[in-house]
């Protein structure tokens, strides 16, 4: 299937390749109320049930490394079914597990397969659409990577009011055999035969080897991973600063948590409104710009002890320029990177989910997250992103005085064959101009 900048745009489409996209944030964050119940159910302590949310997230990352690179060498539709299949399995497997070695094991399965549902969706969009298509479509699929992860544990909480955790486990197995027969039904290969990678592992290795040595491309994918642990960072530390810090009880809590949503989804949604007007690279450098100085001014009232109205506001307001990076960054790199877009599109999701596992944590180094740690960490890894965009403008600037200096070259050569081509094929009339007047005519 060629790809077109033109396409039309199927809402039904994306909203597949959007739920596809969702599986990921909703196997990570579905069942985080869950912790105490299920220690007590598996006779195990706290803290090796956390560890199955480091299980989960490697899984997704080491997932979307090579399925997405199999992808490119079998196509998007078999590697997304077969995923999806072993996710239904896993999520079962679950239901029935009696230790937490078992279920560790289980979780990072169920997040390895849950990466095919996030890359192969990328990887669709890049091989079906080309330019601002890939911008307006993947502006859609990071509204629901943005909001998923706020949402999912209010439904697990839901979830465990009316049944166990292991309901939210029958949750996800009745969302992944869902998807899996829309899948099936209505998702149809969109690399064809010729355009895939042949040559095996070693072809594999070798293309995630050009890509971590494309420092365009690599910039991109830390820029965008580092800007994804300022959301982690959010969502690991609010229910501590806001409930035990400013002492929001939980249905307080349920509304500055809403309010994030909103300001992520309003971000992805506007970005979508600004392609084509502006070019990506523009969207994105703004963005960043706004982010450091939202973040730093977080981090100011924070540390100034300002109280819960202006750390919130400044938080929300944090989060919505997310929204821009989010799709973005994404949009520039698989638009570079066409002929990889599988390998591309799994080295970015690798790189956020297994950067956004290190970041989170860093809140409570010393204890439990409050307010200053929260916005310490948030500004420190949006500054690191606005450090490589300071980078990354050098290389665009570049690349545009190259397109622009290879442009006049070719509109030269284009004026110059025309002459030649005038000289061969008009001479009769180039005679008459020359001696026309010397003739008396």
């Amino acid at each position: 299937m060629a790809t077109s900048p033109t396409a039309r745009v199927s809402p039904g489409f994306v909203l597949l390749l959007s739920a596809l996209t969702a599986i990921g944030p909703f196997t990570f964050d579905t069942y985080l109320a869950a912790f105490p119940r299920i220690a007590q159910d598996l006779d195990a302590p706290a803290a090796a049930v956390q560890l199955t949310i480091a299980a989960s997230l490697a899984g997704l990352a080491i997932g979307q490394l090579l399925i997405g690179s199999l992808s490119d060498a079998f196509g998007r539709r078999r590697p997304l079914l077969v995923a999806l299949g072993v996710y239904v399995l896993a999520s079962v497997a679950i239901m029935l597990v009696g230790d937490v070695r078992a279920f560790t094991a289980l979780r990072f399965v169920q997040g390895f397969t849950a990466a095919a549902g996030m890359v192969l969706s990328m990887a669709v969009v890049r091989d079906r659409y080309s330019g601002i298509a890939v911008s307006k479509v993947l502006a859609r699929l990071m509204l629901v990577v943005g909001v998923a992860p706020v949402l999912a544990p209010t439904i697990g909480a839901q979830l465990l009011a009316v049944g166990s955790w292991r309901t939210i486990f029958a949750f996800l197995a009745v969302v992944g055999a869902t998807l899996l027969v829309l899948a099936a039904v209505a998702l149809p290969e969109t690399l064809p035969a010729e355009r895939r990678r042949t040559g095996g592992t070693r072809a594999a290795l070798r293309t995630y080897g050009d890509l971590l040595t494309d420092l365009p491309f690599l910039g991109l994918a830390l820029l965008s991973a580092f800007y994804l642990g300022s959301m982690f960072t959010y969502v690991a530390a609010s229910t501590f600063v806001l409930q035990d810090g400013f002492g929001l009880d939980a249905q307080q809590f349920g509304l500055v948590f809403a309010a994030g949503a909103v300001s992520i989804t309003a971000g992805t949604q506007v970005n979508g409104a600004l392609v084509g007007r502006f070019r990506p690279e523009q969207i994105l450098s703004a963005a960043v710009a706004v982010g450091v100085v939202l973040s730093l001014a977080l981090l100011a009232v924070a540390v100034a002890g300002a109280g819960f109205w202006p750390v919130t506001v400044l938080l929300v307001l944090t989060l919505g320029t997310a929204g821009f990076v989010m799709p973005s960054a994404p949009a520039i790199a698989l638009d570079a990177n066409p002929h990889r877009a599988g390998s591309a599109a799994a080295l970015l999701g690798a790189l956020q989910f297994g950067l956004g596992a290190v970041i989170a944590p860093l809140t409570s180094l010393d204890g439990e997250p409050t307010a200053v740690s929260m916005a310490a960490v948030m500004a420190g890894v949006i500054a690191v992103a606005g450090l490589l965009l300071l980078a990354l403008r050098r290389t665009w600037r570049t690349t545009e005085g190259a397109g622009r200096i290879e442009a006049a070259q070719v509109d030269g050569a284009e004026v110059a064959d025309a002459a030649r081509v005038a000289d061969q094929h008009e001479p009769v009339a180039a005679g008459t101009l020359a001696h026309g007047p010397a003739d008396g005519r």
